[in-house]
């Protein structure tokens, strides 16, 4: 009987990816906090994991033409960016707030690790039952 992934990780490996994504988001508006008109984005985590669980199957099936073409990548790439509203209005429409960014970026690559540790433990299971352990 095969192992199949999908069910042996669950939703880790897509909340990884998703939370990967976020920290980009994040770590972008943290470096452009002094971007005169730099509008703040962030991902909604609920609706962006259970869209991934939705597209699980999907990703890497567009049809390409040529051989050379670009494959469809990961579920995360569609992944749409909803934009911050600000607490204070800035003169030159910045709505970056520098502290809310660094401290949702450490939430979010502390949950990040937690689903880097949910994975080591389904892995470490998994060796454990081919090694008959």
């Amino acid at each position: 009987m095969p192992i199949s992934f999908d069910s042996a990780l669950g939703i880790h490996d897509k909340a990884l990816a998703v939370r990967s994504r976020r920290a980009e988001m994040l770590a972008s508006n943290i470096a452009n906090a002094d971007t005169p008109g730099y509008k703040a984005k962030d991902i909604d985590f609920k609706a962006a994991l259970s869209q991934a669980q939705s597209n699980a199957g999907q990703a890497g099936k567009l049809y390409t033409t040529r051989s050379n073409h670009i494959s469809a990548g990961s579920v995360q790439d569609s992944t749409p960016a909803l934009y911050r509203i600000p607490n204070q209005a800035s003169l030159d429409g910045n709505t970056v707030d520098s502290q809310m960014e660094k401290s949702a970026f450490a939430e979010n690559a502390l949950r990040y690790q937690a689903s880097l540790q949910f994975l080591d433990g389904k892995f470490k299971g998994m060796m454990a039952a081919l090694k008959g352990e």
